[in-house]
């Protein structure tokens, strides 16, 4: 059994992982972390996701909940994800990070934690998505750049970043299939364009609407037809799933950065 630690356990996603990691046989929650002042302190994990009390109460207390060879799963903010993961570091432990919205410098600063520790960490944990991902490179590079590509994605009315990290890493994956550098090609916003769309572009659209767990839509579009994958996700818990089988990946892994990629064998 291998020792976890859900980061943000009294929110949407650290729910749905207390609920799921009472079915799992090779996981088991040993501490739950929120952050300091929620209102969900002191109370029980388990009672707070409504599957009874399982005697782990929910803590602000990061260094005493992580340790060696536990493994933090994270669902929040880039911040807050990055200083678990330093602690983490520090601890010898292991991560699973499901944040979205790292900036570039951050991103490399997990890279640099990942020479140190195993962590995982995904814009989406999905395994269709990131099956998806496999596909979108081969389409990519099949229709080539006679086909315009337009991602549009939506989400519940509470997320906060935009574009989200799933559609984002579609559009690298489709960059880096036709040789496009993304800082160049992507065009987030065509309000104030006076012009037809380039032919090397690559946009993105972002909808926020109700209680939509996540729908991501890439169209490859051409004159005479347009040919499109799309992705909805019904529940979080496939995104819960999928942490949980990172999780189980990471607590035999060696120190290094791996992607939901290495843990499907999609690499």
């Amino acid at each position: 059994m291998a020792d976890v630690v859900v980061a943000g356990a009294a929110g949407r996603m650290g729910n749905r992982l207390v609920a799921l990691l009472q079915e799992d046989k090779e996981l088991r929650l040993v501490a739950a972390l929120e952050a300091p002042g929620h209102p969900a302190l002191g109370r029980d994990a388990g009672e707070a996701a409504g599957v009874g009390r399982l005697t782990v109460p929910i803590t602000a207390d990061a260094e005493a909940a992580l340790g060696k060879d536990r493994i933090l799963i994270e669902f929040s903010v880039p911040e807050a994800s990055l200083a678990h993961a330093r602690l983490v570091a520090r601890q010898g432990g292991r991560a699973v990070i499901g944040t979205t919205g790292f900036t570039a410098a951050q991103r490399g600063e997990l890279a640099a934690i990942g020479r140190s520790i195993a962590i995982l960490v995904a814009p989406n944990m999905s395994v269709g998505v990131n099956v998806a991902f496999r596909i979108l490179a081969d389409m990519a590079r099949m229709l080539g750049d006679d086909y315009d590509v337009e991602i549009v994605e939506t989400h519940h009315r509470f997320k906060k970043d935009a574009p989200s990290g799933t559609a984002l890493r579609m559009a690298e994956v489709v960059a880096e299939a036709l040789g496009r550098d993304l800082a160049k090609t992507a065009v987030y916003d065509r309000h104030d364009k006076l012009a037809e769309r380039s032919r090397k572009e690559i946009g993105m659209a972002a909808l926020r609407s109700g209680d939509v767990v996540g729908e991501h839509t890439v169209s490859f579009g051409a004159l005479g037809e347009r040919l499109e994958l799309t992705h909805r996700a019904q529940s979080r818990d496939n995104f819960a799933r999928g942490a949980l089988r990172g999780a189980r990946f990471i607590a035999t892994a060696k120190p290094g950065l791996y992607s939901m990629q290495d843990v499907l064998g999609l690499t």
